[in-house]
Order: structure tokens, then C-alpha cells, then sequence
């Protein structure tokens, strides 16, 4: 686990009550000077291949732009078995939908909806497919109760699964209708990971931040084989909505109080703690002065509420597509009320080449999550639809 950074850039200033943690972050995105593109803009066909050497040129990227794939009632992510052809959206409301070639399927192939209470920040909140059963799939969602539910359901086809075949393997009551956490990942140990707020409420009311009696507040590890009960993986979150594995690096955005969001990036392991309430970003919070954060994950990024309209953060992915080699490597990530998009690549514990491509892509609205196809390519979706990242060339 990367906590060189903890000891190397952990600076606690003057006691006030902004104190405030050393950033790894301490320069603003640098800012594309391409000019802004529609959001319904195309790519044009710039591609030249050299038969004699099956090689392809990619001309220069002109700018980043989103394809609309189409409209839909509040989607929130996109996922794809590696290869595969078909991938899937869900949305809140609870409902699985096919996603072959940037076309969504005229009906959906999952609908829990009479088991899901949409509402707030609850709902169908997170899918993960099997890493190597393709009849199995697993959902997040907010029971009529409004408590946590996690469970695996069986596909049929590629585009259609059982709703009859709910094994549900994790059940956690919420004490409020917020903070529910949402984000569902298999890791490369085929462990699911889910990530669960702090209960809701606000300033972790129900204390369940640093307490280790409970999966709240935290990511959870689940065997979705049975051999394990459910356990607490890492702890000290708030809301984390989105986060991503990539290899064995962990980013997780964690949605803030009232001033600061953030993303942190370190190691996968158990025993994790990303700071919450003591901490809110680089800053302390609980005590608002002199607070201790040894031993803590400090984010690479930090992100005040007020640069252009921040709210509350959505974790993005990592590129690892062929279309964008220009992304290779950088996590892509925004913002719910701002609706932003921006980027940056960690590199010894920092967070470098950090670019806002907003002026390019254009705002698509109030951005709900990411997700990737089969081939590596990213999908943003917002409350009014999905949207593809493509290049202009």
C-alpha cells in the first residue's frame, strides 16, 4: 500500500479551523487549448492504415467531444465484460438495459423495479458483472425499506437475465435516505467490493466513520461464493458513490461535507482508512483543528466546492482503450452539479498531468457516472442520458 506519500506530504498548519493538509495536487488542471466541441459532435473518418505493415496512424487529437448514444430516465453506469461486445447501463429506477454498438435495447433486460425504492440518493445504484462466470451478475440497490441490498441475479442470455433468481447476498439497514454509498467491483482477486457511506444525516451523525463494528462508512469486501461473510475492507469514507480498480490501484472519489471533495489513489489492501470525519479532503474536520490524520490515505486531488459549480464528485474510471491513446492511463473523473470533465494520471504517489477537457466536451449535464465497454472505451452517463467520449481527429 502507497502510504509514502502520508509521511512525505502530511504538513498540519496554524491551528484554525481551516486547517489544512499539504496538497499532492498544488497546481490547477492545465486547461486544452482546442477549441469547445458540441456534445453531439461526431468523429470524422481520420484514420490511415498501411496494409503492407497492418499499421495504424491515428492523426493528431483535435479534441475530445461526447456522442450522445441516446436518452434514458436517469442511468447511472456502464459496465462490459472485457471483449465482449455487449455492455449495460442501469438506471436508478432499477432496470438493466443492453447496450450493443451505442445502441441501447428497445426494452430492458432486468427489471427489479417493484423491489427497488428510487428516490433521493437511493435506488438501483451499482452493477458488476463476474469476472469469469458469464451467467452471473450482482446489484446494489435500495430495498422498499431504503436499506442496502446486495445480490446476484442469473442471465439467460447476454440480454436477458432471471428475475426470479435473486440470491441476495448482503443485507444492511440505513439509518437515513443518504450517504448509501453505491459503486460494486470485483477485484483482481475476485473479491466484490462495495462502497457504503457513513449512514446519511450529516458530519457522520451516526459515528460510523471511524467505527470498525460496522460496514458502514466504508467499502466492504464480499464472497459472492459463500466461503466469507461480508467484512469491512476500509473505512474513514463518506459517500463513496464511484470508485475504480485498476490493476492493483484503488481511486476512490469520495463525495464531501460542505466544502471539499476528493480523490484518493493507493494500493489495494484491507485495512484501509480514508480519514472521514476526521478529515474532509486536505483539510481537518473532526476536531475543525489540531486533528490527527497519521496512518490515513491522503487524496491526491481535492476539489472546493464553488470551482465551477462543484457539489458533489462522481468518480470516473481509467483509460485503457485503443481509440484515445492519448488518455492511456488517466482517470476521468467530474462532477454531479458542475458537470465537468476532468483528468489527471498518478505517478509516484501524485497526481500529474492533470487537464480540465470542459471546454471541449461541453457540459452534458448533471453527471451521475461513468463506465466502460468491452473495449475499454468510456461512457459518461447524467440524469437525462448516456453519452460515449470519443476523439476528434
Amino acid at each position: 500500500m502507497r502510504r509514502g506519500l502520508i509521511s512525505t506530504l502530511l504538513v498540519i498548519s496554524a491551528c484554525t479551523g481551516a486547517q489544512e493538509i499539504s496538497s499532492t495536487s498544488s497546481s490547477e488542471p492545465t486547461t486544452s487549448s482546442s477549441a469547445p466541441t458540441s456534445t453531439t459532435s461526431t468523429v470524422p473518418s481520420t484514420t490511415t492504415t498501411t496494409l503492407a505493415t497492418t499499421t495504424t496512424t491515428l492523426m493528431p487529437l483535435a479534441s475530445l467531444a461526447y456522442r450522445e448514444v441516446g436518452p434514458m430516465q436517469f442511468p447511472v453506469q456502464v459496465v462490459a465484460r472485457p471483449g465482449e461486445e455487449t455492455a449495460y447501463v442501469i438506471t436508478k429506477t432499477g432496470e438493466v438495459w443492453a447496450l450493443v454498438g451505442e445502441e441501447v435495447a428497445s426494452e430492458p433486460l432486468l427489471d427489479i423495479s417493484d423491489r427497488v425504492r428510487s428516490e433521493g440518493e437511493r435506488g438501483l445504484l451499482s452493477i458488476a458483472l463476474h469476472p469469469t462466470d458469464p451467467s452471473r451478475l450482482y446489484l446494489h440497490y435500495s430495498d422498499a425499506a431504503g436499506d442496502t441490498v446486495v445480490s446476484e441475479f442469473t442471465f439467460i442470455s447476454p440480454t436477458e437475465a432471471d428475475p426470479g433468481s435473486e440470491r441476495v447476498l448482503l443485507q444492511v439497514e440505513q439509518p437515513a435516505p443518504n450517504h448509501n454509498g453505491g459503486m460494486l467491483q470485483f477485484g483482481p482477486d475476485g473479491t466484490l467490493l462495495l462502497g457504503l457511506g457513513d449512514g446519511g444525516g450529516s458530519g457522520d451523525r451516526y459515528g460510523n466513520g471511524q467505527n470498525p463494528d460496522t460496514l458502514l462508512g466504508g467499502l466492504v469486501a464480499i464472497d459472492v461464493d459463500g466461503g466469507t461473510e461480508p467484512a469491512s475492507y476500509a473505512k474513514g469514507l463518506r459517500n463513496p458513490w464511484r470508485f475504480w480498480i485498476d490493476g492493483t490501484l484503488l481511486y476512490v472519489a469520495d463525495v464531501g461535507q460542505n466544502l471539499y471533495e476528493e480523490v484518493s489513489v493507493v494500493e489495494l489492501a484491507p485495512g484501509l482508512n480514508f480519514g472521514w470525519p476526521i478529515t474532509e479532503g486536505l483539510h481537518c474536520y473532526s476536531p475543525s483543528s489540531g486533528c490527527d490524520p497519521s496512518g490515513q490515505v491522503v487524496p491526491v486531488i481535492e476539489v472546493e466546492h464553488g470551482d465551477a459549480a462543484t457539489c458533489s464528485i462522481t468518480g470516473g474510471v481509467v483509460y485503457r482503450g485503443t481509440a484515445i491513446p492519448e488518455l492511456q492511463g488517466a482517470y476521468l473523473y467530474s462532477d454531479y452539479c458542475g458537470g465537468w470533465l476532468r483528468s489527471f494520471r498518478y505517478d509516484d504517489g501524485a497526481a500529474v498531468d492533470q487537464t480540465d477537457w470542459t471546454d471541449q466536451v461541453g457540459v452534458a449535464g448533471r453527471v451521475t457516472g461513468f463506465g466502460v465497454d468491452g473495449a475499454g472505451e468510456v461512457y459518461v452517463t447524467t440524469i437525462e442520458g448516456v453519452f460515449a467520449l470519443v476523439a476528434v481527429r
